[in-house]
């Protein structure tokens, strides 16, 4: 297979993190001085990615002013000598990304079925916005070459607690084909008591072309959303399905707490903040 597409839903309306997102979208807050999303767009073109599509919700227009060019601004911090803001925004500048508006809020399922004809019959990759990964972790690459390797699909998941399973997809595993594990069958958030396993999806796929007629027939569940994890357990049955585990350098930005997590691992990876950061932490613990 030749992957060269990323989807990227972004519909979401950021209830957890209100008022913050009152008025922006959630893919836009920071993850220090970068937005989540721009973040997750970066990992797709280090991946080796040419295209990428955004999937908005109505009103979300300040995503494509993000990665759109703002000449006057361009303009204004050049002439003021400020280097580093200007390759700041011109960083954020994609001309790779292009946009496609969820009018309705119906599942995830439903954001990646409404990417699917700017993708064009082709395998692509589908990466969340609340799942942010070390850059450091060449994650999305090892997936879409193992996707290359066995033509088939590719989903990230992470051994997790009792708690934890109840909050994602779990997968019954299969067979083994060396790091991969074949899906036998995937559960939407199943009770801890009744899990197959304690192996959950994460927000990292790479999928075959099988996925876009497994969502077209996946019928509507919980909340009349359409799940895109009954659309792989509906493409496990037709064709290999595998899992791809990892253990470390994935952050949940889709909650306070787990975002602040990702604040200060980010903040404390770079030269200019690492440092002084842990030293005001250290006095921060000391004065609690």
């Amino acid at each position: 297979m030749s992957i060269r597409t990323a989807v990227v839903p972004a519909a979401g309306l950021g209830t957890r993190f209100l008022p913050a997102t009152k008025a922006q979208p959630k893919g836009l807050l920071p993850i220090v001085d970068t937005p989540a999303i721009q973040l997750v767009v970066e990992e797709a073109i280090a991946a080796g990615l040419e295209d990428v599509i955004v999937v908005l919700g109505p009103g979300q227009d300040a995503l494509r002013a993000h990665f759109a060019r703002d000449e006057a601004l361009e303009e204004e911090l050049e002439a003021r000598g400020k280097a580093d803001a200007l390759a700041a925004v011109r960083r954020a500048t994609r001309p790779e990304v292009r946009f496609v508006v969820q009018e309705e809020a119906l599942g995830l399922g439903h954001a990646v079925s409404v990417a699917a004809p700017l993708v064009g019959g082709e395998p692509f990759a589908v990466l969340l916005g609340d799942d942010l990964l070390d850059p450091a972790v060449p994650l999305l690459r090892s997936m879409v070459a193992a996707s290359d390797r066995t033509g088939s699909s590719v989903i990230a998941a992470m051994h997790v607690g009792p708690r934890e399973i109840a909050m994602y997809g779990c997968i019954t595993p299969g067979d083994t084909n060396g790091e991969l594990i074949q899906v036998a069958s995937i559960v939407e958030k199943p009770d801890p008591a009744e899990a197959a396993s304690d192996l959950a999806v994460v927000g990292r796929y790479v999928f075959t072309p099988g996925i876009v007629e497994a969502l077209v027939t996946t019928t509507p569940g919980a909340g009349g959303e359409i799940q895109l994890t009954d659309a792989i357990g509906a493409l496990a049955r037709t064709e290999r399905v595998y899992a791809y585990p990892f253990e470390r350098g994935r952050y949940d930005a889709g909650n306070p707490l787990d975002a602040l997590e990702a604040q200060v691992a980010f903040a404390l990876q770079r030269d200019d903040l690492g440092p002084p950061l842990r030293t005001r932490l250290a006095e921060l613990l000391a004065e609690r």
